[in-house]
């Protein structure tokens, strides 16, 4: 196996017989080599090239160098894209007119990694995953359109046209070429992220990240000892290490035993039972889960080592280190509702297309959310199943969820059982639905929707005729007119108030 994958594999071939020994792809194994090497590189950055010792400039020079030997010795040439990407993209905002640069700058980056996924999937291999230089190319991504977004609301907007986060994200002055490489090629997060703001990266080279928080006791007396500029992610980083190991052997011991593939044998769909079947799918995805545990929480503890992450403090006065987390394993693993499920899974992903198109999008935000994460994840058939898939389940969820919930509110046990009831459902629907995306053709992805006879397909089609539910953005106008109308008539009351009182004093004098 591993042989077989060696020419596929553009970047150094020093780790080939250790490839070999333990029978797993070169590329796979210079993967986490070489996030194994970034997370020592962290350690080293954190103690020796601390903000007090060092300078922002020399600490951008290193992270930068770092990531981009990293991204050569895992890609090859293939890294090469990250710099013309990046590249071409700074020039768009340079040059580009502040108030259509991230428009312009959307559409350049957003097709040049599209032209690198076309490339990638129908020029060389389809379906291979090896050298899978896009994976980076994907984070690169989504910082160049954030920084672009902010940018624009920083330098052409008032703050009373932003949102509270439009706000604290905003950015008031073009960044340097190095500081804008640095951001996009460090090499915490070269390899697999997560995204971040620029703010909070910028916060963290200059040293700035760690604000004294004051925590309070219960009869509101200031509790001293919580007081601590630079609390040590030792306990964060090891916690996670723990994790990515567990979910490593996980992976591993799983992954050939329930292969999603499977699902759609002729065999095992004419002699299983549907109710086994619905049980092999869940079971499935539940072991390719760990995977994205592994590599998501090994870069968080990569950028926790470095001293990045930080998010406050708990209510118990201890360091929270989840300022870039990109998922809550247990919120996953016991979500109710299809939303919960995704709003703890690639959070920082989630935060970006809400940002970046949600929040801006005119017109039906939700399939435009949902056709952006399409795109952005590449150019195979299954990934649009997939997300055309998802837009049915959100607008059949969101409608199960505003008139059916209300009736099991009435007491604990009611509650319980909704939980279970919504839980059970919510595994089963997001395995329904991320079905293709693993399975990447179109032939394998109809052919396992029409073992299930398209049955939840057609099952939220009806949900959505028969249970009407308003939008979110609708909602938050009413909600709005209904606080402006409130404060309308409290103004009004208290004016008449004063009439009353200055009318009694005109009188008592």
């Amino acid at each position: 196996m591993a042989t077989q994958t060696t020419a596929s594999c553009t970047g150094s071939t020093l780790l080939q017989p250790i490839s070999e020994i333990i029978n797993l792809p070169l590329d796979q194994v210079n993967f986490v080599a070489c996030q194994l090497f970034a997370l020592l590189m962290a350690l080293w950055f954190r103690i020796y090239l601390h903000p007090s010792k060092t300078s922002p400039f020399i600490r951008h020079v290193v992270a930068t160098l770092l990531g981009l030997y990293l991204a050569l010795f895992c890609f090859g040439w293939y890294s090469l894209h990250f710099l013309v990407q990046s590249g071409l993209s700074y020039s768009v905002m340079v040059f580009a007119g502040l108030e259509n640069m991230h428009k312009y700058c959307f559409i350049v980056t957003l097709g040049y990694l599209i032209s690198c996924q076309i490339t990638r999937v129908y020029v060389f291999d389809y379906g291979m995953y090896s050298a899978d230089f896009t994976g980076p190319m994907m984070v690169i991504t989504q910082k160049i359109t954030s920084l672009a977004f902010e940018i624009h609301d920083g330098l052409t907007k008032r703050d009373v046209q932003l949102t509270p986060s439009q706000n604290y994200l905003a950015i008031r002055r073009m960044p340097s070429l190095l500081e804008y490489l640095s951001y996009n090629c460090n090499f915490m997060g070269i390899m697999a992220g997560p995204t971040c703001s620029y703010n909070d990266y910028m916060a963290f080279i200059e040293g700035t990240g760690y604000q004294p928080r004051h925590q309070e006791n219960a009869n509101g007396k200031e509790n001293g000892k919580y007081k601590q500029t630079e609390p040590s992610p030792k306990n964060d980083v090891i916690s996670k290490l723990c994790t990515c190991a567990i979910s490593l052997a996980i992976y591993l011991s799983l992954c050939q035993l329930l292969p999603v593939e499977h699902a759609i044998d002729d065999e095992f769909v004419s002699s299983t039972p549907f109710y086994l079947q619905v049980i092999y799918l869940y079971l499935a995805m539940l072991a390719l889960r760990p995977k994205y545990y592994f590599v998501w929480t090994l870069a968080d503890a990569i950028n926790n080592a470095a001293g990045f992450g930080f998010n406050g403090y708990n209510k118990d006065g201890s360091p929270r280190w989840d300022l870039i987390s990109n998922l809550r394993i247990l919120d996953i693993e016991f979500a109710t509702s299809f939303k919960s499920f995704l709003d703890n899974w690639n959070i920082q992903t989630a935060l970006w297309l809400k940002r970046v198109c949600y929040e801006r999008s005119a017109i039906n935000p939700t399939a435009a959310t949902f056709l952006l994460s399409a795109m952005w994840h590449g150019v195979y058939p299954g990934y649009y199943l997939t997300f055309l898939t998802g837009i049915a389940m959100t607008m059949a969820a969101r409608a199960i969820r505003h008139n059916i919930r209300p009736y099991f509110q009435a007491c604990d046990s009611y509650r319980r059982i909704y939980d279970v009831i919504t839980w059970a459902w919510t595994q089963i629907a997001i395995s329904y639905t991320v079905a293709p995306f693993v399975l990447l053709a179109v032939g394998p992805s109809l052919k396992f929707y029409r073992s299930w006879y398209f049955c939840l397909h057609l099952l939220c089609l009806l949900v959505v005729l028969a249970l009407p539910v308003k939008s979110r953005r609708r909602q938050t106008n009413e909600q709005q007119d209904g606080l402006q109308k409130d404060s309308v008539q409290d103004n009004q009351i208290e004016h008449h108030s004063t009439d009353n009182n200055c009318n009694q004093k005109d009188k008592a004098t």
